[in-house]
C-alpha cells in the first residue's frame, strides 16, 4: 500500500532537527515501511513523505512512537489509490 504523510513543522528547522529525520525515517524501517520519497513543500504543509508499507497503522505508528517526529512536526497520513484502481472501486 502508498501512503502520503504531510508535515507541518512545529518549529522553525535547523540542521540539527533536519538531523532527526533520519530517526524518524528508521522508525519507519522498523514497521516494514519503505520512505519513497520525502520532499519539502510550499504552502499549507511544510513536508510530503511518501511511503509503502503494509497498512497505514504501520505508518502511523512509526510517526506517533518517535518522539522527534512529534516534538517538529504534526503529521496526517493518507492512503493512496492508483487512479485506476480507484474508478474500479466506484462500481
Amino acid at each position: 500500500m502508498i501512503f502520503i504523510t504531510l508535515a507541518k513543522f512545529r518549529k522553525k528547522m535547523t540542521k540539527e532537527y533536519v538531523a532527526t529525520t533520519d530517526k524518524a525515517f528508521a522508525a519507519l524501517a522498523k514497521e516494514d515501511t519503505k520512505i519513497i520519497g520525502a520532499y519539502w513543500t510550499l504552502g499549507r504543509y511544510d513536508a510530503v513523505i511518501l511511503a509503502e508499507g503494509p497498512d497505514k497503522g504501520a505508518v502511523e505508528r512509526a510517526f506517533r512512537t518517535d518522539m522527534a517526529v512529534s516534538e517538529f512536526a504534526a503529521t496526517e497520513t493518507l492512503v493512496a489509490l492508483k487512479r485506476e484502481d480507484a474508478i474500479k472501486l466506484l462500481g
